[in-house]
This record gives structure tokens, C-alpha cells and sequence, in this order.
């Protein structure tokens, strides 16, 4: 395919740094995804460019992007949308009285999934940072249906993915969770369109779209009450002993929470908001004491902390050599992209873009310094062990910085322990009594909850 090796080496950096940044990034439901024929993906937007980065690396198809015009002119994320092959889109702000230059967007967008391609495209329109979906625009409807009439007898499928996110924009804390759910129904969606009545179709379109897209998001009404619900998931999970088999599960435990609370608030807003305050205030009290749930229960037994000290205190001593070189290499292109990211004006939805694009600058800028001195003082062979070595020293000093903020942690909650005895069996208990509320809940919903 013509444009196939730009395509595939900017992927290739796309999954690097997304391996770099985030913990973990998910995939459920991939299977979904047709290997052949036309294809729409329609995604929530959550994080400004990183929504589609994720999308680029996981899918295995290549998919034209629709992005924002004004994107296009962005000094470094330009010229990689060029080449992507991806297709701006003319807000009526910047397209003003030319309606010649979405025209175009429509002729390409039918081109390509005439051809048999896929597109990728945010049907919110803009990026958030509230779990909540916007208002979709009708954009994905209309390609869909412009494209039909020569897209072959199966028609062109529209496929939601949802992207859920916890802590987006924090290095190496960071996860992604990609789910694809199932095709949205378009036939009688191409029979409205074919008698004339288009608008209507576009529409239908766009409701089923939002239905399906809210089946695969994790929606609440702020950010607060989502980080509240991963307390309720903690808790519950603590007492009943219930662990979600894949992510897809835990989404859809997520959902039901959700479902139950918004019941409660609508039925019982008093019953609501007092346990609202006390899951707050237990959460407080947790984040204070620097502990989670699942330590409470912790038995810190002479044997087990000596067991532990020596295990992890020698992982520690035998990881530090290669870390540390690791360190030393990347520190400085680190605390520069830190340095620039929080000059930056910018919006809670775009921060872990502005890391990625510093660090895309910053890190091969350094690297090249480094490589020149190295070159300098040492030689061609010296010069080519650093190559080899850049990259496996880094992922080295990540695992042995995140193992040694673990056992940090451990010590953290080892130390309160022994200052005061008896602060895990109060909290233990208060967690009991909401565990034991939250069970009520679920009783008074059989629907949600079944046993």
C-alpha cells in the first residue's frame, strides 16, 4: 500500500512511547475488528492526541484519522498527521463561509472506504476531561452514508471503542483500557437514506452510536465521584473476595455501580449523600495514613517482614548497577520534559499529550548529545554499545524505580503500623461497616446484582 513504511514507522514510535509512558495499555475485543472491508471506527475523546495514538497502535489495520484542521499546523504534530495520511476536519469556526473544504473531506472519507479502508474518527467532536460523553455530531453517520451506495454488498461497518483511562496524564502510573464492542446496525439507517429521508437516517445513526459507546465508558459526573467509585471497587472487592476475570469485566462492575448509585441518588438523595460523605471520609482517612484497603489486613509478623526485607532489598541491590546507568543516561531529557510541560498552558485533557510531544523533542535531542560525547571520548565501538544499551537501560530503571517505590510504600505502611497499633483495625472496621452498606445496595437492586 502506497505510504505503508511512513505509516508503519510512526507506528512503530507511537507504541514506543506509549510502552514508555503508560503502565499498562489494555485491548479487549479486538477480535471484533473486521481484517477487510470498509470500516468506521468511532472512539470517545478523552485526551486530545493520545486518544488517537492508542488507537494507531492497536489496531492491526491502518486508519486514515480525522483530526482537527488547526492540528495540521502544529509544529511537531503536523507533519506526523501528514504521514498518517490523516484527513483534517473544518470546524465551522475555521471552515467558515467554504463549504468547499469539508466537501472534501466527505469526497476522501468516501474514497477510502470505498477502497475498502478504515477510518478513525471522535464523533464528540472535542477532546474533556470529565467521564461523560458529549453530544455526538451527526459526522460519522454522514460518511457512513455517503460511502454506501459503492462501498460493495456488506456496507461499511461502524464499530464504538471506548477508551478508559485512570490517571492519563501521570508517567509509569498511568493505564489504558481499549474496548471494542460490537457493530452497530445500518441497514434501515441505508433504506431511510436511499428513500430521501437522510437526515433522519443520520440520526439514527448517531443515537444507536451513543448507545453503543456508552456500553463500552465508564460515565459518572466528575472526576471526583469516578475516583470515588475506584474506592467502592476496592471495598468490594475486599469484602466479597470478587475479582474481575479481564478489564471488560471490571468496566461493566463499574457500570453497574454506577447504575445503582445514580438509582439511590434519584430515590434516596438523603440515603445518597450520606454515603457519599462517608465513602469520602474514609477515603480521606486512607489517603492520610497512606494505606489501601487491601494492607488493612496485613499481619506484620517478625518472619514475614524479615522474609520480605531480604527478598526485595536484594532485587534492589542487584537491579541498582543497571538502574542507575539507566538513570543517568535519561535523567537529564526527563527533568527537561517535566521543566517544559509545566510552562505550558494547558488543559487537564492534554497533559499526557504534552509530555509525550516534550518528550518526543527532548529525549532524542539528549540522546544524540549523549551519543556525541560518548563518540568523542570513546570511539565508534563505545558509540555502538550505548545505542544497543539506550533503550534496555531504560526499561531497567523503570522496573527498579517502580519496585522501589513498592517496597517504599510497604515501609510507609510499616512504620505508621508501629506508631499506632491499632490504626488498621479502625479503619479495618469502618471499611466492614461501608462493605456491609454497600451490600444493602446491592440487595435493594436484585436486577443489577443477581446472585
Amino acid at each position: 500500500m502506497r505510504g505503508s513504511l511512513p505509516y508503519a514507522l510512526v507506528r512503530s514510535l507511537v507504541r514506543l512511547l506509549l510502552a514508555l509512558f503508560y503502565r499498562r495499555v489494555d485491548v479487549v475485543g479486538a477480535e471484533r475488528i473486521p481484517a477487510t472491508g470498509p470500516l468506521i471506527l468511532a472512539a470517545n475523546h478523552h485526551n486530545s492526541v493520545v486518544d488517537a495514538m492508542l488507537l494507531l497502535a492497536v489496531v492491526p489495520r491502518r486508519l486514515r484519522t480525522l483530526a482537527k484542521a488547526p492540528l495540521f499546523r502544529h509544529p511537531l504534530v503536523g507533519p506526523f498527521l501528514r504521514l498518517l495520511g490523516a484527513l483534517p476536519v473544518h470546524r465551522r469556526q475555521e471552515a467558515g463561509d467554504d463549504p468547499a473544504r469539508n466537501a472534501a473531506l466527505f469526497a476522501a472519507t468516501t474514497a477510502t472506504l470505498r477502497a475498502g479502508g478504515a477510518i478513525l474518527i471522535f464523533p464528540e467532536g472535542r477532546t474533556q476531561p470529565e467521564p461523560v460523553l458529549l453530544t455526538l455530531r451527526t459526522g460519522a453517520a454522514r460518511i457512513l452514508l455517503a460511502a454506501e451506495a459503492g462501498s460493495g454488498p456488506e456496507g461499511v461497518v461502524l464499530l464504538p471503542v471506548g477508551l478508559v483511562f485512570h490517571e492519563p496524564g501521570t508517567f509509569r502510573t498511568g493505564r489504558a483500557l481499549v474496548l471494542v464492542g460490537s457493530s452497530v446496525p445500518t441497514d434501515d439507517a441505508r433504506v431511510l437514506a436511499a428513500g430521501g429521508a437522510s437526515e433522519e437516517a443520520a440520526r439514527l445513526l448517531t443515537d444507536r452510536l451513543t448507545e453503543a459507546l456508552r456500553q463500552e465508558i465508564v460515565e459518572a459526573d466528575d472526576r471526583r465521584t469516578l475516583r470515588l467509585l475506584g474506592i467502592v471497587e476496592e471495598l468490594w472487592e475486599e469484602e466479597t473476595g470478587e475479582r474481575p476475570s479481564d478489564e471488560s469485566d471490571r468496566v461493566r462492575w463499574l457500570q453497574r455501580a454506577m447504575r445503582t448509585w445514580r438509582a439511590v441518588l434519584e430515590g434516596e438523595p438523603g440515603r445518597a449523600a450520606s454515603l457519599r460523605r462517608e465513602i469520602e471520609a474514609f477515603a480521606l482517612e486512607m489517603e492520610r495514613a497512606g494505606l489501601a484497603a487491601s494492607q488493612l489486613s496485613y499481619r506484620y509478623s517478625p518472619s514475614v517482614v524479615a522474609s520480605y526485607a531480604i527478598r526485595e532489598g536484594l532485587s534492589l541491590l542487584l537491579g541498582a548497577p543497571l538502574a542507575l546507568l539507566g538513570i543517568g543516561v535519561h535523567v537529564a531529557p526527563y527533568q527537561v520534559t517535566a521543566v517544559l510541560v509545566r510552562l505550558v498552558d494547558r488543559t487537564a485533557e492534554e497533559e499526557a499529550t504534552d509530555k509525550i510531544a516534550a518528550g518526543l523533542l527532548v529525549y532524542p535531542a539528549a540522546w544524540a548529545a549523549e551519543a556525541w560525547v560518548v563518540l568523542h571520548f570513546g570511539g565508534r565501538w563505545a558509540l555502538l554499545v550505548f545505542l544497543c544499551a539506550l533503550l534496555p537501560l531504560g526499561f531497567a530503571a523503570l522496573a527498579w524505580r517502580e519496585r522501589l517505590e513498592s517496597v517504599g510504600r510497604e515501609a510507609r505502611a510499616f512504620v505508621r503500623y508501629l506508631r499506632d497499633r491499632d490504626l488498621p483495625r479502625r479503619l479495618e472496621t469502618r471499611r466492614r461497616e461501608l462493605a456491609g452498606e454497600l451490600r444493602a445496595l446491592a440487595r435493594a437492586f436484585p436486577e443489577l446484582w443477581p446472585e
